[in-house]
């Protein structure tokens, strides 16, 4: 099977992670950011977590780097439009991408001016390029609460015109949902469709309290379902999207291998499973590869493919017309 001429579809891919070495080098000469090296490898090597880390906290260190030049507007934008790029030419039809404006304003820039920013880039791709694509506004869970309503009031007129949806992302702790219930109401309140990572560590109950508490229609990765029933039967009840990420959950150690993946299980159980990238540089992956590995991993066939592709479409966080759009690609 002929995976990268497939349409594909990734519901869950982080900016910040997902930047080109390249750039990172251009946009630090430009800003007159010192970089620990000039070299393209050595700039891979930092920015690529290895095959397995000690835990998700050894992952995240590798977005240090990239945000150090997403500061300013024309780098934000220039960012995003590459990734749209990147993803495009690889035939992803429909891409939602998150990042977290908390994250962008070391040198002052406003939270409209940021999001304003990752659209336009957005846009751009679009206009050029066979794919259509949201953001969503990841709030960081470990960072003070005291604008979360700001982000979510700055990216509500952005709502049908490249904003979707607001998440909680960063390192996950037991219990974390509770103190989050009144930013997903007004978030919801405001029109934003919800999805919450949880069930990424190891925690079952993360994803039972992100669905009953925080509204969640999708959970980023939510693989710890498997030890928890209460969770499991919810996520089926309510049809809730798990937006699976198999190369990153290796690395996170969320799983030790992709045999050990729960992916097959949740699909054969008709749960909404579907296949992302998380991270295209830090987790060194494509789409392509992704689906590859997942393909081969479970020995799925082309029409299994296809229904899960149907899922995404199901899932995604997109308008009408533009699932239609994205029906025309389907078997």
């Amino acid at each position: 099977m002929n995976y990268f001429n497939l349409p594909k579809i990734d519901l869950h891919c982080h900016l910040d992670g997902s930047v080109r070495p390249q750039t990172i080098i251009d946009l630090a000469q430009e800003q007159n950011i010192p970089l620990p090296s000039q070299d393209i490898n050595e700039i891979n090597s930092l920015m690529i977590a290895p095959e397995t880390c000690q835990n998700l906290e050894e992952y995240l260190m590798r977005f240090d780097l990239p945000l150090s030049v997403m500061q300013t507007e024309a780098g934000i934008e220039r960012i995003s439009f590459e990734l749209f790029e990147d993803a495009a030419k690889e035939n992803v039809k429909y891409f939602e991408v998150r990042f977290g404006p908390q994250l962008h304003q070391q040198q002052g820039l406003s939270f409209k001016q940021i999001i304003n920013s990752v659209v336009k880039g957005m846009q751009r791709a679009e206009a050029q390029y066979d794919i259509k694509g949201n953001y969503i506004l990841s709030i960081l869970r470990t960072f003070p609460k005291d604008n979360i309503n700001a982000v979510i009031d700055a990216g509500a007129d952005f709502l049908g015109k490249g904003v979707a949806a607001f998440d909680l992302a960063g390192a996950e702790l037991p219990g974390f949902c509770q103190e989050f219930i009144p930013y997903a109401k007004y978030a919801k309140d405001k029109g934003y469709h919800i999805t919450i990572h949880a069930g990424e560590q190891g925690v079952g109950q993360n994803v039972y309290d992100a669905v009953s508490q925080l509204n969640a229609e999708r959970v980023g990765h939510g693989i710890h379902i498997t030890g928890h029933q209460g969770a499991y039967d919810l996520v089926k009840q309510q049809n809730v999207g798990l937006e699976t990420c198999p190369s990153s959950n290796i690395q996170t150690k969320a799983v030790n291998k992709l045999s050990e993946h729960p992916f097959k299980a949740f699909y054969q159980a008709k749960l909404p499973t579907t296949i992302n990238t998380d991270n295209r540089t830090v987790s060194n992956t494509t789409m392509t590869d992704e689906v590859r590995k997942v393909m081969e991993e479970f020995s799925l066939s082309r029409e299994d493919y296809f229904n899960i592709y149907k899922i995404s479409i199901e899932q995604a966080f997109a308008s009408d017309e533009v699932k239609q759009h994205l029906m025309q690609f389907a078997e």
